[in-house]
């Protein structure tokens, strides 16, 4: 074997070093300098609440509030914004739950270290102390920036001009903090002496410079501000401009839609040619020194929303300036003006009006007769008296506003017209007397959320043409009068519920009395005895609601009767006994509610029949036997099924997998056993790209004040969903005896949110792939069999808020960053070969840097591959001389 000469191998030692070391290097400076960069931002700053804790080792990406560009390792957002801002009307800062204040604030320098983030766009510093320090100049040669928030920082100075350089800028607040004096006055710390520079800002949307003092700008405000053609929102609040508002020489503002010139000095007259912007939605003027008529085109803006001109010296006739469209009208408040004349019949017209305050004008004449709709808003206060003498009112709806005080008899005195009177959802107290005869015949009543008890009405006896009724929530604690039944044969809605009614429904024939009945809800009271058999004579009933009573007995079968029968909830009761074979002649049924009581033996088989099913809600009781595998074909419609807390046994059916609309799936607490069927990533509904909602049940005309509930078990929680249910999308299979290896194609299911299967006997590993479920919110796996590491792929579940591993056999290193590093202990526990944060237990390696642990998603490559591309260059070299 030839000897090889030695400087053939210095060559090869400096060309293997130079590919191992400089082709890594080439790549990584670039992201080093990034991380060099924000540490020395991080340096300059005072955190006391350490909320930059997280800022160390080498995957800045995984910092809190840093944001990089996929693949490269580029910040490209930075924020910092305080989560607990002390605003102006705030004076002390929130506290936790042992009463401490919390100072989350971050004060001290700012760096121009970031000016070496040459990639970053998005810098939110708002609502934290840098005080007596000016605005840094280095800002203005961020040029990539398209949103800077500056807000509420305690900066005080001038507004430096070269943020003019900005020309990418999309967004922009440099809204100042009032500074407190002990002459009782307030004064900004921020000042503009000249505006020329933002008229570079061509990409400018958004400007935000509220508290900010613009005196020594004078008038020349509105021509600059004139020359940002993409400008959408302009917000000058308090800014202590003054004199005239001056007219531009030609109106560029084409996608102006928020002006806020609040709370200034402004000494003129209405800026008529505001009435050219016809992308308008918001205008805010209050508080200023306006004066002259306002004008009557402001009513005509086809897109104006919202209009505040409140504390000024605006004259006008309320009369021609109401009897204009207001198309889109929302919040509309003209009070504190010299506004003249009387409320025209036409503001009935405003559809979209929830707000109105025409208060200390010099308004006149009645409120006009047919505005009966004033439902909805923001309304508050009392009802007048004079109400009783608008003798020729038909109609009056005050329904879900925050009304109060009590109404008397002199309220209704002279209401011999009205027919529909809604109040409810207001806090009203009815005080008449027993023997109150109403002067009106109603035939809507809704007076739910009102105090009408504790007795029952009497006065109803004299309402012989009702058809809807409410009473809901109206603090009723006596029994239910026998007249009530014979109260009108027109009623169709009945509903009584939320009350602390007592006593038992009647066993007399009550379908003779009330054949129209479509609603009847008596749901939440302390009605005992036996749902009578009477039920089954109501057959144009759509919704029978007699949850959260303490009714006893079994179902009656008569209930098959009510063919028309779209909700049956006899939820939270003591019910006992087989759910009846008859029930499938219900075939209207959408949602069934059998929920906690005592009912037993298996489900029948002729459920099946009920194919409309959206809902089937079984939970807590005492029922046996299999799941049948029928469930999964006979239902194609349903939502929900909970079948948790009972007897059930044996397998749980693959056809499962065909409810195709499933959003919650809870069979928790029973006696399974088995695999969990590998056919489960088959409910497609589980998929955020198939998510449906569960709104049809509000859509039918039996059904529309019926609110689905469901009680769901998640984060160690016991929470009740109603309107928000449509957005749960679950599965909870938890203390069962359900065996075999994790579920990987569960992790298939992208729009799950909460995944329990807890208290079980499951083997295997957590499959890499989890990470896909980024809805999930809540993740319980405790009290399993499960082995090996847990994946570094968690971290990247964003939206994970619950997490127990707890009681498994789970081993190696926490991945403890990302997602990850906000959950304490308690989720690791039970598992002796874990080791590393958040347990006290060190990993033998602890200390030592792991490259998987030190790269960033894509953004690194491994200097071993060039290490192993120098070493076999060198190689192919060197294996002649041994040959």
């Amino acid at each position: 074997m030839e000897r090889i000469p030695v400087f053939i191998l210095v060559i090869l030692y400096f060309i293997s070093t130079e590919v191992a070391c400089n082709g890594y290097t080439h790549i990584n400076n670039n992201v080093q300098s990034e991380r060099r960069a924000l540490i020395d931002f991080k340096s300059g700053l005072t955190d006391p609440n350490n909320r930059l804790s997280s800022w160390k080792g080498n995957n800045y990406c995984y910092w809190h509030g840093i944001g990089c560009e996929n693949g490269t390792g580029f910040v490209v957002s930075i924020n910092l914004r305080n989560p607990y801002p002390i605003e102006n009307d705030i004076p002390y800062p929130p506290e936790n739950e042992y009463g401490n204040q919390i100072y989350m604030n971050l004060s001290g320098v700012i760096s121009p270290s970031l000016i070496k983030l040459k990639y970053l766009k998005y810098l939110d510093l708002s609502f934290n102390s840098f005080k007596a320090i000016p605005i840094p100049q280095f800002f203005g040669s961020m040029k990539n920036l398209i949103y800077l928030n500056l807000s509420h920082c305690g900066f005080i100075g001038e507004i430096p001009s070269n943020l003019g350089n900005l020309s990418n800028l999309q967004y922009l607040d440099f809204s100042s903090k009032y500074t407190y004096h002990n002459d009782f006055g307030y004064s900004s710390d921020l000042f503009i002496k000249n505006i020329e520079w933002m008229t570079s800002l061509v990409s400018l949307k958004h400007l935000s410079a509220n508290n900010v003092n613009f005196s020594m700008v004078g008038s020349q405000w509105i021509e600059v501000l004139n020359k940002l053609p993409m400008l959408i929102e302009l917000h000058l609040d308090d800014c202590s401009l003054f004199g005239s508002i001056p007219s531009p020489s030609f109106v560029n503002f084409t996608s102006l839609s928020v002006i806020v010139i609040s709370s200034n000095e402004f000494n003129s007259t209405f800026p008529e040619w505001l009435l050219n912007v016809s992308s308008l939605v918001s205008i805010d003027m209050s508080l200023n020194i306006l004066h002259g008529r306002i004008p009557l085109g402001l009513g005509e803006l086809p897109n104006l929303q919202h209009l505040d001109l409140y504390g000024n010296y605006l004259e006008g006739s309320i009369s021609q300036l109401l009897r204009k469209s207001w198309k889109k009208i929302e919040f509309l408040n003209l009070c504190e003006n010299d506004l003249h004349g009387s409320i025209p019949s036409s503001i009935g017209n405003f559809c979209n009006l929830q707000y109105l305050d025409l208060n200390n004008n010099n308004l006149n004449g009645s409120l006009p007769e047919i505005i009966y709709d004033l439902s909805h808003n923001q309304l508050q206060g009392s009802i007048p008296n004079l109400i009783g003498n608008l003798s020729n009112l038909h109609s009056l709806n005050l329904r879900n506003n925050q009304l109060s005080g009590t109404l008397t008899e002199q309220h209704f005195w002279k209401l011999s017209n009205l027919e529909y009177l809604y109040i409810d959802s207001n806090s009203f107290r009815l005080d008449v007397s027993s023997n109150w005869t109403p002067p009106f015949q109603l035939r809507y009543l809704f007076m739910g959320s009102c105090h009408i008890g504790p007795t029952f009405p009497a006065w109803l006896q004299s309402q012989k043409d009702l058809q809807y009724l409410d009473l809901s929530n109206a603090s009723i604690s006596s029994s239910i009068p026998n007249w009530f039944w014979n109260i009108s044969s027109n009623l169709e809605y009945l509903i009584l519920s939320h009350n602390q009614l007592q006593g038992k429904l009647p066993n007399s024939n009550i379908g003779e009395f009330l054949p129209n009945l479509y609603f009847l809800s008596f749901s939440g009271n302390g009605i005992t005895g036996t749902i009578p058999d009477s039920i089954g004579h109501l057959t144009s009933l759509g919704v029978i609601d007699f949850s959260s009573n303490t009714l006893t007995g079994s179902i009656p079968s008569t209930i098959n009767n009510c063919f028309s029968l779209n909700v049956l909830d006899l939820g939270n009761n003591n019910l006992s006994g087989m759910i009846p074979k008859s029930l499938d002649q219900l075939q209207q049924l959408k949602s069934l509610h059998l929920n906690h009581n005592k009912l037993s033996g298996e489900l029948p088989s002729s459920l099946r029949n009920l194919t409309g099913l959206d809902i089937l809600d079984l939970s807590y009781n005492n029922l046996s036997g299999q799941i049948p595998a029928w469930i999964g074909t006979a239902f194609p419609n349903l939502v929900i099924l909970n079948l948790r807390s009972n007897m059930f046994s044996g397998r749980l059916p693959s056809l499962l997998s065909n409810l195709s609309s499933l959003h919650v799936l809870d069979l928790a607490q029973n006696n399974l056993m088995g695999e969990i069927p590998v056919t489960l990533v088959e409910l497609k509904a589980m998929d955020q790209d198939h998510n449906m909602s569960i709104s049809s049940l509000y859509d039918n005309r039996s059904s529309y004040r019926y609110e689905e509930r469901l009680i769901v078990i998640t984060k160690g929680l016991t929470l009740e969903y109603t309107r928000t249910l449509s957005l749960v999308v679950s599965i909870d299979l938890s203390d069962n005896n359900l065996s075999g290896e994790f579920p990987e194609g569960i992790t298939k299911l992208f729009g799950l949110m909460l995944l329990n299967l807890s208290m079980n006997h499951i083997i295997g590993r957590i499959p890499e792939s989890i990470s896909k479920l980024r809805q999930l919110s809540s993740l319980d796996l405790s009290s399993n069999k499960l082995f090996g590491s847990i994946p570094s792929s968690m971290s990247l579940l964003s939206s994970l808020g619950y997490l127990n591993l707890s009681n498994n056999n789970f081993s190696d290193k926490i991945p403890f960053i990302g997602q990850m590093s906000t959950f304490t202990e308690s989720a690791f526990a039970g598992n002796p070969n874990l080791c590393g944060a958040p347990l006290v237990k060190k990993c033998q390696d602890e200390g030592k840097d792991k490259s998987v642990e030190d790269k960033i998603d894509s953004g690194f490559v491994d200097q071993w591959f060039y290490l192993s591309i120098g070493l076999g260059f060198a190689v192919g070299i060197l294996v002649p001389y041994f040959v």
